[in-house]
């Protein structure tokens, strides 16, 4: 009982020392993107403290229905990490976006074709809301 307190409290120590830290966000597609044939959109966002968060994907500013999403982890540094998938079709002259709100701040950032990795690309947002 007395190890199990220990560790509690340990816990909530490193917890309470965390830094607030504001997300890394990548979005991408599962292949790579074609119009009009069927793909998965991914948002990635990860290093962020306190993991008061949530990720929305859009087509056009609406929100894309049937969204799957990872359970939330964390790292030693007690820096979280969340992925949030849903299948779409790419269509020509439509945007696709990935909403984060993170503690107050909301952000967008948007998907595009690309050849680049998806380890190596990172979204810019568009807006701050």
């Amino acid at each position: 009982m007395k190890v199990l307190l220990l560790v509690a409290l340990s816990v909530m120590a490193l917890a309470v020392n965390a830094k607030e830290s504001p997300p890394k966000v990548e979005v991408y597609s599962k292949n790579p993107g074609k119009y009009g044939v069927p793909n998965t959109l991914i948002c990635h966002v990860s290093g962020f403290h306190p993991p008061d968060i949530s990720i929305t994907l859009l087509q056009d500013g609406v929100e894309i229905p049937d969204p799957k999403q990872s359970d939330l982890a964390f790292e030693q540094t007690w820096q979280f990490h969340l992925t949030r998938t849903v299948p779409f079709t790419p269509v020509d002259g439509k945007s696709y976006t990935c909403k984060v709100r993170h503690m107050q701040s909301v952000k967008t950032y948007t998907w595009g074709f690309s050849s680049i990795k998806p380890s190596s690309l990172y979204s810019v947002p568009l807006e701050s809301s």
